[in-house]
């Protein structure tokens, strides 16, 4: 799941010391600015979940090893159970909830997965989507590529065909 760019872990805006106690924060999530205090070790998974209510990403094995927390950062994939929170202030976080659209649309990859019955317990389902998009949008189509792009996303059920069939439809489409 590498993407070339600057690395999310490069000091953003305003990274001085702060801590070990809560420090305020504001972080942009889905195009809304969202302030909360948060220590500087909260990882971007449990800003997302525990401080915003935003559960669409899931705590799979909190190691960076499930990619069910895939969400982007500036437009890049990221684990952001690996991902500490501070680091992404002053960028624009996307989680699954703002992959709609303005009117509660689904993205076409959301449609495709339901068409394609991409998920069993969807657990994983969240992380999967958010890749296959960027991966798409990355230009990596190909019916090898998709299966190796994916790879970072592990599927528990072994939807693995179905979610496959997702992506080459979106592909397809355009």
């Amino acid at each position: 799941m590498s993407v070339r760019g600057p690395a999310i872990t490069e000091r953003g805006p305003g990274l001085g010391e702060r801590g070990p106690g809560p420090v305020p924060v504001t972080l942009s999530v889905n195009g809304a600015e969202r302030p909360l205090e948060i220590e500087p070790r909260v990882s971007l998974l449990d800003a997302l979940r525990e401080h915003l209510d935003m559960t669409g990403s899931k705590k799979g094995c909190d190691q960076g090893a499930c990619g069910a927390c895939t969400v982007w950062v500036d437009g890049r994939r990221v684990l952001a159970c690996l991902t500490l929170a501070l680091s992404c202030e002053g960028r624009e976080v996307t989680t699954i909830e703002g992959l709609a659209g303005p009117n509660g649309e689904l993205h076409p990859m959301q449609r495709a997965f339901i068409a394609e019955d991409a998920f069993q317990c969807g657990y994983c389902t969240s992380g999967q989507i958010m890749s296959a998009v960027a991966l798409t949008a990355e230009g990596h189509t190909g019916d090898d590529e998709i299966k190796e792009w994916m790879s970072g996303n592990l599927c528990r059920c072994a939807a693995y065909p179905h979610i496959r069939a997702a992506v080459r439809a979106v592909r397809d489409e355009s």
